[in-house]
Parts: structure tokens; C-alpha cells; sequence
């Protein structure tokens, strides 16, 4: 007897952490190797302007799972406190997340990895497989991780133990279910040196990293970044985390091959936000200085879609996407899925770009970030950064300065595209802000979040400093 076919797909969804856009060799990267991620995108659809929403994990990560904003959803910066012991803190507690509408559809829900929004040992938002990380990050090897509601330490190399626990989940998967599996590697996050395999170390050892100029160390810097003779020892380590974990992309691949199951499921891959290795002077992302930065180097995340029966093969969309728009996209995918709650969030389905529908681009899009009180809003021409309360403020002209080194904010000629970009965001803003969570109001500080955002914090240190 033939096996039943499913209406909706499977679905596989593989989100790395601190990985650039430039960091893929199908992005046009020429030395770091990544043959399973360009496998994947030749046999998808790779977008090279797709946004984070905030250039930190945590807020990113809650926003592609509830197609909120950092300023609805109230996570402002990455989970400190309330991630395991005497107080968890459930972050999201309340707000629906894609996985549990799903998961109401009748999808089984797997997460291997990452988590890193709070309460991490309680498995939340319809997942019912949970193994994950217990903090957000930690060494490849003795990792703190969570099995079966356990505490636990791996000795294995993190990124292999992660796809491990995935292969495991994808053999116990039938064929008259759907199911979805998030893979959230930690990789190519630091630590880089002395933390990967030798051998993705070893074929890094002749590499110029061209892509990755050192540029003067920029004013606002504040990571402890490795300004000194170690630079590039760290870049041979994040090249490698990236190879590593390309290689265990393609262990997935191979299992839904050899299941049968390529055909029938969807894969995404994208990162929580991007990073910079030397670009404009920074190691780090948003919170890679003070004030917190929304170059593109850090607000652009490698994205790609791969599904050979429906989606096209090989092609790259350069129209402008966001993380906010990952949920609604998602839900429309796999039949449309109602969100009771979609009026009210700031995301819209590129679902018609996704297919391949020509001339389906969408009009008049820009894109918005946040990082506390740092906004920003983004069309093709131009980006204008705001800094509440007081600035400094950026302005770029993208066309005439794609790489952003030419702030013309105090530019008499730019003054009307200034005065025009500060009046959308602001606008934008209020439309979809929960008073009560307005990241303008939070005194985020990029060295972590101890305690829920606004009055839900009862008058508690929110901030680490």
C-alpha cells in the first residue's frame, strides 16, 4: 500500500546565531565554505535583503516565533535572567506563537537547540519534542543543555549533539502527520578559538579573509573584541563554526532524502540577526557598540527557502523582507492558517515572492528595526537611524553609499528625506507599539534582560549593566 499524502508540508526550520548574510559562499563569499548551504540554495530561493527586527538573538528570535516587535512582544535584548532556576521567567507567556497554532493544525512540534526566551526547561508554544540549550550560549563542549526536563551537561561538540537530537526526531516522524522541527544552532556564536573541530580550523589556515576586512576599531566599540594579535585566529574560528555547521545542514538534507520526505517538506534557514568580523571597525552586532548600531552588516540575516515541489529552484529575490513578516508567510504557506490576532502585527506574507510569482513585488516597502530605544527605518535609496532621546542620528543614502560610511544627517540637501524618513517611523511605531513595553522607554543596555519589560517587571532591575 502506498503511504497516505499529506496536504501540508513538513517543515524544517534551521536558524543559526550571529551569522552574517556575507558569511555563505552562494551570497558570494569566496572563501568560506559552505557547499550544503549553497546546495540548499540552488535548490531554493535565497533572499539577499532579508532583515532581522532587532540586531540582538532574543528579540529577533521572539519576533519571528510571535510576528511581534520587540516594542509588542517586550523582549528588548537577550534573555539574562529568568532562563533556568529559582525564578523562570516565561517571556512570552500569553502571546501566540506560530509553532502553537500549528501545533492546533495538527502538526507535531520538535525543537533541538536554542531557545533562549525564558523558562527554558517548561517545553512552550506547542512544542512537545524539547531539547534545548539552557541559557542562550556557552562553550562547544559540556554544554548546558536540557533533556527530558533534565539538566544536563553534553561532552560532545555542541553542533553535532544539536543535529543529533534533530535526525533522532525527523526517524520517529510518520508520513500521515505533518510535522515541524526547529534546528536553532548556536554556531558560529563565540567562543571561536580552541572550540571547533581541528580539521574546519585546518582549512582555514591559508585563507587571506578578504571578506572580512579589519578596519579601524570603530569609536563606539565596547565588545571585548580581539583587537590584538589573535584577530585572525578568531576569524578561522568563526569561518569553521560556520563550516561546521554547514556540514551538519547537510546531514539533515541527507536524512529527509533517504526518508522520502525531501519533496514534501519545506526548509528555512535563517539567522537570528547579523554580524560584523572587522566590518566598519566592530566584532559584534547591534550591541558590538554603545549606541548600538543598525548597519546592514548587522541587521541583514542569510535567509533561504527550499522546497523543490513548490518553491523555484536557484533564484535570488532582492526585495526587502523582515523577520516580522516570517509568520504570516509561514501560516499562508502551508494553507493558510488564521491568526486571530494578524491586524494587529506589523508582518505581511511574501508568500507570492516565495513562489515565484512575477511582478508580485510588494509596493512601497520599508523596513523597521528596533534595539531599545534605537530605531530604524530602511527603504532601498535610504536608511535613517534615531536615537531616542537625544541622539546621535544617522542618515545614508545607500545608492551613492551602500557600505554606510557617510552619515549626511546635518546635510542641508538631505534635510526633506530626513524630516520625511523621522515622520514614517514615527508613524509606524505607534501604530503597532504596546505602550507598556515601548523599547524608548527601556534602558537597555546590550550586556543582557533580567526581568520582563514595564510595569510586568513590578518596579524590578530590568537591565543588566
Amino acid at each position: 500500500m502506498l503511504p497516505s499524502v499529506q496536504k501540508q508540508p513538513n517543515i524544517v526550520f534551521i536558524l543559526t546565531d550571529d551569522q552574517g548574510a556575507w558569511a555563505m559562499g552562494c551570497a558570494g563569499n569566496h572563501e568560506i565554505q559552505t557547499p550544503n548551504l549553497d546546495r540548499l540554495a540552488a535548490e531554493g530561493m535565497r533572499f539577499s535583503n532579508f532583515f532581522c527586527t532587532s540586531p540582538v538573538c532574543s528579540p529577533a528570535r521572539a519576533s519571528l516565533l510571535t510576528g511581534r516587535m520587540p516594542s509588542q512582544h517586550g523582549i528588548h535584548d537577550w534573555i539574562r535572567g529568568g532562563n533556568v532556576g529559582d525564578r523562570p521567567i516565561e517571556y512570552l507567556k500569553g502571546q501566540t506563537a506560530y509553532t502553537e497554532l500549528l501545533a492546533n493544525s495538527g502538526y507535531t512540534c520538535g525543537l533541538s537547540g536554542k531557545w533562549h526566551l525564558g523558562d527554558s526547561i517548561n517545553p512552550q508554544k506547542g512544542f512537545t519534542h524539547w531539547y534545548v540549550h539552557q541559557q542562550g550560549g556557552s562553550a562547544y563542549y559540556n554544554a548546558p543543555m536540557i533533556r527530558d526536563g533534565e539538566l544536563i551537561d553534553e561532552p560532545g561538540y555542541l553542533t553535532d549533539v544539536i543535529t543529533d537530537d534533530a535526525l533522532h526526531f525527523l526517524e520517529s516522524q510518520q508520513d500521515d502527520q505533518p510535522f515541524y522541527l526547529g534546528v536553532h544552532y548556536t554556531a558560529p556564536h563565540s567562543p571561536w578559538i580552541d572550540s571547533h573541530p581541528q580539521e574546519f580550523v585546518d582549512m582555514y589556515d591559508n585563507c587571506q579573509f578578504d571578506t572580512c576586512p579589519q578596519e579601524p576599531k570603530h569609536p563606539w566599540s565596547i565588545q571585548t573584541a580581539p583587537w590584538s594579535d589573535d584577530q585572525r585566529e578568531n576569524l578561522k574560528g568563526y569561518f569553521a563554526a560556520v563550516t561546521a555547521m554547514d556540514r551538519n545542514v547537510g546531514r539533515i538534507l541527507d536524512k529527509l532524502e533517504a526518508k522520502g520526505m525531501r519533496e514534501q517538506t519545506l526548509i528555512c534557514f535563517l539567522s537570528d540577526n547579523g554580524f560584523n568580523c572587522g566590518h566598519h571597525g566592530i566584532w559584534g552586532k547591534g550591541n558590538g557598540t554603545f549606541p548600538f548600531n543598525m548597519f546592514d552588516t548587522s541587521v541583514k540575516v542569510p535567509a533561504i527557502f527550499s522546497h523543490p515541489s513548490r518553491i523555484p529552484q536557484g533564484h535570488v529575490c532582492d526585495e526587502l523582507v523582515s523577520g516580522y513578516d516570517f509568520m504570516p508567510t509561514l501560516l499562508a504557506y502551508v494553507g493558510g492558517i488564521e491568526h486571530p490576532e494578524a491586524e494587529n502585527l506589523p508582518g505581511r506574507s511574501f508568500l507570492p515572492l516565495l513562489i515565484g510569482d512575477e511582478g508580485s513585488g510588494r509596493e512601497d516597502v520599508v523596513i523597521y528595526d528596533e534595539y531599545g530605544p534605537v530605531r530604524m527605518i530602511r527603504s532601498r535609496e535610504w536608511k535613517y537611524v534615531h536615537r531616542y532621546p537625544y541622539g546621535p542620528h544617522e542618515l545614508y543614502n545607500l545608492v551613492a553609499d551602500p557600505d554606510e560610511r557617510n552619515n549626511v544627517i546635518d546635510a542641508p540637501e538631505a534635510e526633506e528625506q530626513r524630516r520625511s524618513m523621522k515622520e514614517r517611523l514615527d508613524s509606524w511605531f505607534v501604530s503597532y507599539v504596546d505602550p507598556s513595553r515601548d523599547g524608548t522607554r527601556e534602558a537597555v543596555t546590550g550586556f543582557g534582560q533580567l526581568e520582563l519589560a514595564g510595569p510586568d517587571g513590578q518596579g524590578k532591575k530590568a537591565y543588566h549593566e
